[in-house]
């Protein structure tokens, strides 16, 4: 026995008997170490077959769990939008620059030399108030020769006057000739023609000399004054005459603005609008419009408008730059966002979406840009639906997915 556990390399047990057999108790004892060792390895086993099990188990839901989520990121989400009609008209704001409503240079219809002012800039003055008088020594000679002409002319009439009676009455006992009498009566007639003359003259040179007071025309504001005392002053304001003064109302004020052609129809006279200025924060004022030009300048595609302001308290000053806002009526026109746009080489196309979820790039005509939205004026209805930030590769036929407005 010992022998054959040297030839398999086991070593012999200790408490074998003599005739070499091993004892009952050493049986049971090996029986019940090898009965444990394989539990043991049985125990291994199902927990390598259960570790293996569950990493299959795991790797088939990643799997699915991938398979999902691939799918899920293959479809295309996009955000839509129906076409609205707006509910509010625009406010168009544009500059301007305020004027007096009547404004006027105010220059001498009399030649002469500037005897005194009366009013300077800033004075508010009535309708004809002295704002200067001339001194004017030549139309004085020329007024008191044209009264002396006068006087000349009517003592004229006077002596032919009284000749004619004479010759009628020698006529009447045949002393002179008719052709006498009658060229008596012509000279009466020439006489008085001149003597009218004489008088228009004089009534002009009067006239004349009355403009020696310049006076104001309307009321309104001295806003210039371009002489001194001693100044020459040569009538009218064309040629080398110039303006004495520049007489403004300010109380109502213009303003013209230009509207664009866009814009053009939706103005009308007596339209309310809002002025504003800059160095006045916080203060707004009311006005109307008053006219429109009723047409559209060629060269710079507007339309000129005329807005009334009132000024009673004279807080505007003319020539002052103000911001007139112009509420519009709202238009029945289709709107859509901005960024619905796709500008391509065939031209600007939105992109709808139908009820199957397909793409369909359609052709749109734009009208004016509202700011966040612009106009359609033909190529969508209201029901249609328009995707929004639509990406560059999008084409006929893509298949997409509305995404759900978040709350």
């Amino acid at each position: 026995m010992s022998e054959r556990h040297q030839a398999l390399g086991i070593h012999p047990i200790s408490g074998t008997g003599a005739d070499g057999e091993v004892p009952a108790e050493e049986l049971l004892r090996r029986r019940q170490i090898v009965r444990r060792s394989r539990i043991a390895v049985v125990v291994v086993l199902v927990l390598l077959a259960l570790g293996s099990a569950r990493i299959v188990v795991q790797r088939m839901a990643n799997a699915r769990t991938l398979d999902a989520a691939s799918a899920e990121h293959a479809v295309l989400y996009v955000r839509v939008a129906t076409p609205q009609a707006p509910k509010a008209g625009q406010t168009l704001t544009l500059p301007g620059t305020l004027q007096g409503y009547v404004q006027s240079p105010i220059a001498a219809r009399a030649s002469g030399y500037l005897k005194r002012w009366t009013k300077d800039i800033g004075s508010r003055v009535q309708k004809g108030e002295l704002l200067a008088e001339i001194e004017t020594p030549e139309i004085d000679e020329q007024l008191s020769q044209a009264v002396a002409a006068r006087n000349q002319a009517a003592a004229t009439l006077e002596l032919a006057k009284s000749t004619v009676a004479r010759w009628e009455a020698l006529r009447k006992k045949d002393v002179v000739s008719q052709q006498e009498l009658d060229e008596r009566r012509s000279a009466v007639a020439s006489a008085t023609a001149n003597l009218a003359a004489a008088d228009a003259n004089v009534q002009r040179l009067r006239q004349t000399e009355a403009f020696k007071r310049v006076v104001a025309p309307f009321s309104g504001v001295i806003t210039r004054r371009n002489v001194d005392v001693g100044d020459l002053i040569d009538a009218g304001s064309g040629g080398g005459g110039r303006a004495l003064f520049q007489l403004a109302q300010t109380d109502p004020l213009r303003v013209y603005i230009n509207v664009p052609q866009a814009y053009a129809q939706l103005v009308k006279p007596g339209q309310e609008v809002v002025v504003t200025q800059a160095e006045l924060r916080g203060q707004t004022f009311q006005g109307q419009v008053a006219r429109t030009s009723g047409a559209i300048d060629t060269t710079t595609r507007m339309m000129q408008v005329e807005v009334s302001l009132p000024n009673k308290e004279g807080t505007l000053l003319p020539g002052a730059y103000v911001q007139v806002s112009l509420p519009l009526a709202a238009s029945s026109t289709l709107t859509v966002p901005g960024n619905a746009l796709i500008f391509r080489a065939e031209g600007t196309r939105v992109a709808l979406v139908d009820a199957q979820g397909r793409v369909k790039l359609r052709a749109v005509t734009l009208g004016r840009y509202l700011g966040e939205s612009v106009e359609v004026l033909d190529g969508l209805a209201p029901t249609d639906r328009v995707v929004l930030n639509p990406p560059d590769s999008l084409a006929d036929g893509d298949t997409v997915s509305i995404a759900k407005e978040s709350a």
